[in-house]
Parts: structure tokens; sequence; C-alpha cells
């Protein structure tokens, strides 16, 4: 069973399209001639499909010319009809008479035709960072990652997306980000990467993962921060894409949206006076930008020693992308335009470059992250729920 089958709990009865097809036909034993006895010798059966010889090589002598039954058009069709096992290239023949080359391969004549789906928009990201207009310094971190890893005898796209506006003190803000980053990096590799390609049990599930990496790194920052003295403290958004599901980890006012039907919702909720008087229908999303106290946290990474961490699941279905941003982006530019550049924009580094130049046109007030994932058509299809 695969490695995502155990962590899923999930089991599968379907027959795999690689054994699909019916053994290959065994053939008789060929009596070959041996030139230096009078005794014929017998090769050894073989597997292997009736191909015939390879035309021969141009020559003064002429040729005899092949049976009508074995004409190009004929041998080609019978061949299609036919499934073989892998050949040996020794027995091949270089070329068919009409000139295209032949491999004996299994029977794909029910397989899907990849060649003929051609993408509008694939599986892409970018991450990307600027310090603004007023800042100093850059104390923001982003990460993206994508991989694909093995679930049994197929495949499954694994990505994961972070997001961390470190603050307090001379480089404290930065080094908070990065340690940030860094820990659900390593928790996410070695308890989910490594495993999966050693086909090994899983460890913890997904959203416990992703929560307990945040907290060891509020553990970690908490740590560091009264070894120096400082206050150093930062936000984290982080998500882990599983195949169709999306497992996100949130502390702090950096934001996670996902775009449907062209419009983008925003999954997480801001731990900020602000964001609570939202959440109370006290104040409304536009009132937020320029409230005074839109900066002012109640919940980050790294300046308690415990930690309360938000935990989302978000099926992706319908979701024709994820942007994750720190409010450097969001404070500044408003949710319509930011949807209006994704989806004006095929890559997500443009997209990326396209939003961090917006945000430095309105004014660039703080340091600026963004992260775009565009997902696959067929996510896309039907509403986000």
């Amino acid at each position: 069973m695969g490695f995502f089958r155990k962590l899923f709990g999930r089991t599968s009865t379907e027959p795999s399209t690689l054994d699909s097809a019916p053994a290959a036909t065994e053939q008789p034993a060929v009596a070959i001639e041996n030139p230096a006895s009078s005794e014929p010798l017998v090769e050894p059966t073989t597997a292997a499909v009736d191909v015939e010889p390879a035309a021969a090589p141009t020559s003064p002598e002429p040729t005899a010319e092949l049976p009508a039954a074995q004409s190009a058009g004929a041998l080609a069709t019978e061949r299609s009809q036919k499934t073989t096992a892998p050949l040996d290239p020794e027995q091949l023949p270089e070329r068919d008479p009409d000139g295209t080359n032949y491999l004996g391969t299994r029977d794909i004549s029910n397989a899907p035709i990849v060649a003929k789906a051609v993408s509008t928009r694939g599986l892409a990201t970018w991450a990307a960072r600027d310090i603004g207009r007023i800042r100093r310094n850059n104390q923001d971190s982003v990460y993206s990652l994508l991989m694909s890893l093995p679930d049994g005898e197929h495949d499954l796209s694994v990505g994961l997306f972070v997001v961390a506006d470190g603050m307090g003190g001379h480089e404290g803000g930065e080094i908070a980000s990065r340690r940030a980053i860094e820990t659900v990096m390593i928790a996410v590799l070695e308890q989910l990467a490594l495993p999966a390609m050693a086909d090994e049990d899983p460890g913890n599930p997904l959203p416990l993962l992703m929560m307990t990496a945040v907290q060891d790194a509020n553990t970690r920052i908490w740590n560091e921060a009264q070894a120096h003295g400082t206050d150093m403290g930062t936000t984290c958004t982080a998500a882990l894409m599983v195949g169709d599901g999306l497992y996100i980890a949130h502390v702090g006012d950096s934001r996670l949206y996902a775009m449907s039907d062209g419009k983008l919702r925003l999954i997480t909720s801001d731990h900020s006076t602000v964001g609570r008087l939202i959440a109370m229908g006290q104040l409304t999303e536009e009132e937020t930008r320029n409230h005074p106290l839109r900066n002012q946290l109640y919940r980050t990474v790294g300046q308690h020693p415990e930690l309360q961490v938000d935990s989302i699941y978000q099926s992706l279905e319908g979701i024709s992308h994820l942007l994750l941003c720190s409010d450097g982006l969001w404070s500044m530019v408003d949710d319509d335009e930011m949807a209006a550049i994704i989806n004006e924009t095929p890559w997500p580094k443009d997209a990326c470059q396209r939003l961090i130049a917006r945000a430095n046109l309105e004014g660039g007030e703080d340091n600026i992250s963004a992260v775009v994932v565009s997902l696959p058509p067929l996510q896309a299809q039907g509403a986000l729920r």
C-alpha cells in the first residue's frame, strides 16, 4: 500500500492500468540451421511479438518485393492490434517498410490520449518579497516548493507555501521569520517527504504535522529571544498541499486567499485587534485598511512560551489560484484588484511582481510579500466550498 494511502487511511481495489494488458503470447521454438553442422539448432522460446525482419540495406542486387498482405499499411494495422511484451533492441528492425520505428510495448489502445490534453494553466508557484518604500530592512520571509511523491503505483503532487512577517528589534524580525519558515520546511521534509520516498509508515496526520511545526517554531524563537534579550516574533501562514487538499496552519495577520470563478476569498482570520472587530461585525474590511490599530496583533509566533495555532482544511476543488501574502500587500491593494492582477497574469512569477509593484505604487508602507500558486484547470471546475 502506498505511503499516502496509509496516511489518509484509504485502500484501493481498482486494478492498475499497467497490469491490465494480457500476457504476451508465447512463441513456438524456431529451428535455425547451424552452418557448421547438418543438425539444426533450436532457438529458446521467447515472449516477443512476431516482428518481420528489417528491410535489406541498399545493394546493387535486386530484392524481392513484399507480398501485398505485408505491405506497410497492412503490417501497421496488424501490429496495432497485437498486445506485445518489451523487446530487446537487438531483436527489432531499424525501421518498418513505411519508414517509422517500431518498438514492442504493452497495449495502450484503451489508455487516455494525453497528447491531446493541452493545458491552459498548470501547477506552478512563485514566492517574492520586497522591502517597500519606507522600511530600512526587510523582515518578511517567503517559501514555496512543489514536488511529486510516490503513492503506490502513482505519484501525488505536494506543495509547501509559507509567508512569515517578522517583528521586533534590529534584524530580530528577519531572524524570527526565517526561523519559522526553516522549522516548518524541515518538519514537512522529515515527516512527510522522506518517509514517502522510503514507503515507510507515516508519522503524524497532516493537520497535526502542520500545527506542531508552527508550535515548534514558536518554542525555538521564544528560546532564542530569551537568550538574546529581544522581543522578536513573527506571523506565520503555512499551507501544505497534498493532492486535492490544503492543510493550513496560521498565526498572525498574514493571509491566505483562494480564488474561484475569478474572485478571491479570504480563508484565514487575522489575529489582530481590527480582525477581531471585523469578526464581531463592528468594522468592515475597507475600514481596517487605515485603522490606527490595524498593526496591533494579539497572537504571534515566538512572543509567548505557548501558542495556539489555527488549523484549517480547504478542498482545492473549484479553486484556480492560491495567494499567501503579508499585510504589506493586502493593506495596500484591495482584494478585487489583487484578483484582477492574478486573473490577467498566466505565470505566478509575473503575478507576484505585479502585485508587489502595485503595493509600492500605493505607498509601499511596509515590507511586501506574496506567494502565488496556480492550479490545473481540472481542479478548477465547480464552486469554492
